[in-house]
Order: C-alpha cells, then structure tokens, then sequence
C-alpha cells in the first residue's frame, strides 16, 4: 500500500476507536505511519480524510449487508427484506463505532458543504441500490428504505432496548401502506 491508502485505513481504524470528532491528525499519524504532511499533501485536511475514509467504511458495510442477502431468484422480496432488517440491525450492534462514526459525520456535513455534497451523493447511490437490491428498481421503494434506515439507526444508538424490530417494522410498513391506498 502507498502512502495515501496507510491514511485511509488509519482513519478507518480511528474512527472505529474514537469517532469522527475524536479523531485528530496526531492520532492518524500514529496509526498509519506517515507524517502529517502526507495528509495535507494527500487530501488536503483532516475533514476530507475523515469524509473519505467515513463513505468508504460505510459503503463497504452496506455492500456487505447487501451481498449477504439471498439471491433474488430464489427468494420472495418479503423475505429479501425481512433478512435485510435483521442484518442491519444486527450490524447496528457488530458495527457500533462505525455507525455512531457515521451519524456525528452526518451532524459535521450541517457546517460543511463539502460533506453535505458528498454524503448527499452517497445517499443518492444508496437509494439507489436499495431500490435496485430490495425495491425492483423502484426508486420511491429506496427513498423509504433509506428514510426508514437513518430513523432506525438513530434509535439503536440511542436506545436498542426499545427501537423496533424487523417485525414490527414489517407491521408497520404492512399498516401504513393499507392506509396509504384510499381505493
């Protein structure tokens, strides 16, 4: 690996122990090996580090989630999401750093327009793949699926005793859509 890639995997690492706003360039010196010039020179500041290492860490663990399901011909799409929440809920928990990491990037991206731009992007391609993986290609099917999962999120990090379960989220979804349909 070159310089740039020690950084990325260093800021991965230190966003997983420390989170977003913990994590200073001191510290990802000391986990990669460079020195701090290589992170100016390599990505200008601190924050587009941490943005970049923060969309990378969070599309592989979606692309896991997704990856994990099982294959569309085999399975009927109520079951494809069923699996689907029980992953991610699951991940909520094996995942912990990454995802409290992810939410206090979120509340970094209201003060920074660069983040904003590019967490927009990385939501826009995740509503995306969700419609294409879970939704038919449906894009309002992955625009409800992404809304759904930062609501969920939030919840489990706050409190997972009491944050919905894939069933009741199933529930709900079945209930809301009986009455979303006047005919």
């Amino acid at each position: 690996m070159g310089t740039r890639e020690d950084l990325l995997v260093a800021a991965k690492q230190c966003l997983a122990e420390r989170g977003y706003a913990r994590t200073t360039v001191r510290d990802i010196v000391a986990a990669s090996g460079a020195n701090l010039a290589a992170i100016n020179y390599h990505f200008g500041t601190r924050d587009n580090l941490l943005n970049q290492a923060m969309l990378e860490a969070t599309a592989a663990a979606v692309t896991r989630l997704l990856d994990s399901l099982p294959g569309e011909a085999d399975t009927a799409p109520a079951t494809r999401l069923n699996t689907f929440w029980h992953q991610l809920i699951g991940s909520f928990t094996a995942d912990r750093a990454l995802w409290t990491a992810n939410v206090e990037a979120m509340a970094q991206a209201l003060h920074s327009p660069a983040l904003r731009t590019e967490i927009g992007a990385a939501q826009a391609e995740a509503r995306a793949g969700l419609s294409h993986d879970l939704g038919e290609d449906n894009p309002a099917i992955g625009a409800v699926l992404q809304t759904l999962i930062g609501g969920l999120l939030v919840q489990y990090l706050i409190d997972p005793e009491h944050a919905p379960s894939a069933e009741e989220l199933a529930a709900g979804l079945r209930g809301l859509a009986e009455r979303s349909n006047p005919a």
